[in-house]
Formats: C-alpha cells, structure tokens, sequence
C-alpha cells in the first residue's frame, strides 16, 4: 500500500524540519518545542495526575476512574534523546482510560547527558519501587510495560532483565536493531530518515562495545524465551518495521505467547497524534485492551 494521505501530509510537513544529524542541531531548542507543542494539544481528564520520585527516579502516576488493580509502566519514545512525561501526558491519560488501569510513565535519564545503561537502569529502579512501595501509593497488583520506539526497547529490556516481573509487553514499532541491518531502512523509511536512526544509536551507546550488549540491543538476547505475552505493532513505512516484525518471529519460535500487526500505510510516531492520523485511536485500544486483557487473568 502507499503512503496514507494523512501519512504523506506528515511527511511532507516534517521535511522541512532542522534534522539532528545536521551540524548545529539544538537538542534543547527541539526538547522546549516538544514539550510546548504537547502543553498547547487538548488532553484527556483522568481522576488523578500525580508526580512522585520513585527511589530518584521521576515517575508521573495517571490513574483513571474506577481503576482496576495493576499497573501499565509507560516508557516513552523520543530516540531515547528526546520527549518526557510532559511530552507523553497526552498518550499516557488516554492509555490509563482505554485500559482502565494506572499508567506509571517514567522519566527515565536521556542522552546525551546519560549514556546507556542509564535508561534501562532507571526503569528497573522503578520496577523495584513498584515492588516494594506501590502499594502505600495505590498501586498494587501486577505490572505490564508499554513503550513506543525507543521506549518499546526499554519495555522490552524490562521484560528481559527482570523474567516473570511483567504480566505482558506491548510494543508500538520498537526500536531495536543499532546494526540497522534489515531492508525496510532501504525500502521503507518514509519520513524517518535512517542517518537519524543511527544519530540516536551514537547519542545512547557510550562505547561502541555497548551497541552489542543485550540491554541496548535486544534482538541479541539470550532470554526471548522468557518472555511474558507480547504484542509488536509495526508501521508499513517505517524503517523499523522488519527489525519488529523479526521480533515476533523470533518470539513464536521461542514459543514466547506473540501477537504482531502492522499498521497499512503508516509512518513511524503515527501513534501519538489521534487528532493527525486516524489509525492512532483504534492503534491505542489494541494496546489498551491487549494489556488489559493480561493484568486481569
């Protein structure tokens, strides 16, 4: 399928955007505009917004009406360079209301500031103090991990460092493959061009030995099989697309409980703009619904 109108629109759009990889780019000005384009976008009511420090690490609590008992630790996208809760408000009141369960998003440290292993570290740090503090915050029961690009990367690596921890896993076209080595970064990178791709890599990896190590690139663990059940959706047009869809075979030959889709049509980082792209909203409650389905068995 071609490019969807609402899809080349974006594309378009952001062409004429400054490109990190380009010299001079200004991480800071770029972080401000996200989080001021975010603060100006109409966001959901949820029946409590709460901003704690989980052992250090900022976390910020959306919990809808009604909420069931479990959690949904969000992990955000941005490159692992970019975006914060503030950025993700949107995405994660929505997601605590289709679910029906607390989102705890995590601000985890970013690059190039904090160099890997800083990411994955801080959301384990969160995992424990969901462990042994959430209950005195109303969090208590099982947790499932949401993350969309680079934070599908560190849903996933949750998933992997802490095996049995998480209840499932839904992850919105992850970013996992630093080697960018399967054809859709040649055949399928509209709007996300692959030298950006590789800019995030060199931002996140503090040694070129990091961009082997399982944390960072997760394709390349030894514990796939110890998986909890997993969604993986993938855009059509998208060079991330084949290094996701790879994980789910990998998954089902593991015998990993998987379910992948891919969204027609779509380009990467369609998922938090519903006002932009139709496919968002129905996107969101299949991963609502998915995670839902698993903290209530």
């Amino acid at each position: 399928m071609t490019l969807h109108p609402q899809a080349r629109t974006a594309v378009e759009a952001a062409a004429a955007e400054p490109k990190v990889y380009e010299p001079g780019f200004d991480i800071q000005a770029s972080r401000r505009a996200a989080r001021e384009a975010a603060v100006a976008e109409p966001r959901e009511d949820v029946a409590e917004v709460l901003d704690l420090a989980a052992d250090g690490v900022p976390v910020r609590v959306h919990r809808p009406k009604s909420a069931h008992p479990g959690v949904v630790l969000h992990l955000h996208g941005g490159g692992f360079v970019f975006h914060d809760n503030d950025v993700h408000d949107g995405l994660a009141r929505r997601l605590a209301n289709r679910s029906g369960h607390a989102v705890v998003s995590v601000d985890y440290r970013r690059p190039p500031e904090h160099r890997f292993p800083a990411a994955p570290d801080d959301v384990s740090t969160v995992l424990g103090w969901l462990e042994r503090e959430g209950e005195r915050h109303g969090l208590a029961g099982p947790v499932a991990a949401h993350g969309d690009s680079a934070g599908g990367n560190l849903a996933l690596v949750a998933a992997l460092r802490h095996p049995g921890r998480l209840r499932a896993v839904a992850l919105l076209y992850p970013f996992l493959d630093p080697t960018m080595g399967f054809d859709s970064y040649r055949t399928a990178a509209d709007g996300f061009d692959p030298r950006e791709a590789e800019w995030y890599w060199q931002q996140y990896a503090a040694t070129p030995a990091d961009l082997e190590h399982p944390d960072l690139a997760p394709l390349r663990s030894d514990r796939l099989a110890t998986l909890p059940p997993t969604l993986v959706t993938t855009a059509e047009h998208d060079p991330l697309r084949d290094e996701g869809e790879h994980l789910v075979q990998l998954l089902a030959e593991a015998g990993v409980e998987v379910t992948g889709t891919r969204y027609l049509g779509q380009v990467h980082g369609f998922y938090r703009h519903p006002t932009v792209f139709d496919a968002a909203e129905p996107m969101l409650l299949a991963a609502a619904a998915f995670l839902a389905s698993h903290l209530r068995r």
